[in-house]
């Protein structure tokens, strides 16, 4: 990759781990539109390695508002599902995943937006579970559907919880990947070089995740994924 390439990326990764760091949510869908605009190689295996160091530290951080019952069914229907994300992989070119990015992308920041207030039970939990494993294992983005379930609970349990679920997952999509040669070792030095960034946005996510809006950042974090998934799906 450049230089310039390099430094888009630094930049957009960073301010990605401070969103969801602070948010619970937002990083696959702003680098993963980016990463496809800049180099569609980069999808889905650099957004999900550079997602687990992330997650890891979230999940930590917050672990006291970890909702259990909640991860413990998305979790087990999110890998159940993973084989049919590595399947959409195999059946669509890779000329044409740009555009499959972008319309996931764009699709689940409307669903987001647009999705009334609901108490989640099973069902709510085992379908986010189920979308997610086949959307982020095929694209890196899997985030709408956790934020849908949990966005109406507090924003703690809402961080470390969501982190929880995707670093199991991520962890699982990559394993799969490899084994099934959709990914190669080499395609983890973008992530491992950018480890500095991932590490500064999720530092200062620190110093203001108890005290952020978080509606408004969700909002801003939505905007930015329907304008990136558009622009993405144009240039396919």
């Amino acid at each position: 990759m450049s230089t310039q390439i390099v430094a888009v990326l630094a930049v957009t990764v960073a301010l990605a781990a401070f969103v969801q760091g602070s948010s619970g949510l937002g990083f696959a869908l702003i680098v993963a539109p980016v990463a496809g605009i800049l180099d569609p190689g980069l999808v889905p295996v650099f957004v999900l390695a550079s997602m687990i160091p992330l997650n890891l530290y979230v999940a930590w951080r917050e672990r006291s508002s970890l909702d259990l019952r909640g991860a413990g069914w998305i979790t087990g229907a999110r890998l159940a599902a993973t084989p049919a994300g590595l399947a959409v992989l195999w059946l669509i070119p890779e000329r044409r995943l740009g555009l499959f990015v972008g319309g996931a992308t764009v699709l689940a920041a409307v669903a987001s937006l647009t999705v009334p207030a609901f108490t989640p039970g099973r069902a709510a939990y085992v379908g986010a579970g189920a979308v997610t494993g086949l959307t982020e294992t095929a694209t890196g983005v899997g985030g709408p559907p956790l934020a849908l379930v949990y966005q109406h609970r507090p924003p703690a349990e809402l961080r470390s919880t969501v982190a929880a679920c995707f670093l199991i997952g991520e962890v699982a999509s990559l394993a799969l990947l490899f084994a099934t040669g959709k990914a190669e070792v080499t395609e983890l030095g973008e992530a491992v070089a950018l480890l500095p960034a991932i590490a500064a946005g999720a530092w200062l996510s620190r110093l203001v995740h108890h005290r952020l809006d978080a509606r408004r950042m969700r909002l801003f974090v939505l905007v930015f994924a329907l304008v990136s998934g558009l622009v993405l799906m144009l240039r396919a």
